[in-house]
């Protein structure tokens, strides 16, 4: 346990430099990842947890730091893992350990992560972990839910409002991937609504405001800009003809004549 909190406070002096040193802050969780497993961070009954309340404040307060380094690292897989992790702690655990103050900062970034991704039916189940007054009123929580508000009706402009709004600034990375998302829905309702449409035009739908951005997202999405400056998309718009089974549908018009014909 020593050794430990040896770690724990290497890695919250570095953690709390403003920037932090990512680099050594990552190196620092490997080793407290591998020593908290060896004190069994995870107890597995009431008894273990009592016991153990120092062992389980210092691993949530690890983990706490862990998924906000995930984030600075843009690490997808490390955030989903401690922060599946680190929900043990919120849920399971609150009433011998109490109610951290990141809880649900923490909480937020993840139903953020999970709406960045358009994973819906994930987001509506964590949301009903989490009480109506905490959906309705937590500065963290609040925000996300009118989010995910604005994506239902359509409200695009809004998400774009919202990016310079969010609670803490560890959610800017998660805005941003949700702001590419929605871009993307644009993009594609853009393709099968219109034939031809203005670079000008397309860029203001799309929130984008310098002349290479639009470009880039054309050149992502496999858009063809004509000579006149006009993005072209005749051959996206217009659905092939369907060739109707005539024969088939003749046929069954016969048998349902005669079946009515025996009827009758």
């Amino acid at each position: 346990m020593a050794t430990v909190e040896t770690l724990y406070k290497e890695l919250t002096a570095e953690w709390t430099k403003r920037p932090p040193n990512t680099p050594k802050c990552g190196q620092l969780l490997e080793q407290l990842k591998v020593a908290l497993v060896k004190l069994s961070f995870l107890p597995t009954d009431g008894t273990d947890a009592q016991n153990s309340k120092k062992q389980l404040l210092l691993a949530r307060s690890v983990l706490e730091i862990a998924v906000e380094h995930s984030v600075i690292s843009k690490d997808l897989l490390a955030f989903e893992r401690y922060m599946s992790q680190l929900k043990c702690y919120y849920y399971d655990y609150a009433k011998i350990i109490g109610e951290s103050d990141n809880k649900y900062k923490l909480l937020g970034l993840n139903l953020l992560y999970l709406l960045s991704g358009n994973r819906v039916s994930d987001f509506h189940t964590e949301l009903e972990l989490l009480s109506v007054d905490i959906i309705q009123h937590n500065q963290y929580i609040k925000p996300i839910l009118a989010l995910e508000q604005y994506i239902m009706e359509g409200r695009y402009n809004k998400i774009f409002q919202a990016k310079s709004s969010m609670p803490a600034e560890v959610y800017n990375y998660f805005m941003d991937l949700l702001v590419e998302t929605v871009r993307d829905e644009i993009g594609a309702c853009i393709e099968m609504s219109y034939e031809k449409i203005s670079a000008k035009e397309a860029a203001k739908r799309l929130n984008l405001r310098v002349p290479d951005e639009i470009k880039a997202f054309g050149e992502k999405r496999q858009w063809k800009l004509e000579a006149n400056g006009n993005y072209s998309f005749t051959d996206r718009s217009i659905k092939p003809k369907e060739l109707l089974p005539s024969e088939e549908l003749a046929e069954q018009v016969l048998s349902y004549a005669r079946d009515l014909e025996m009827i009758v």
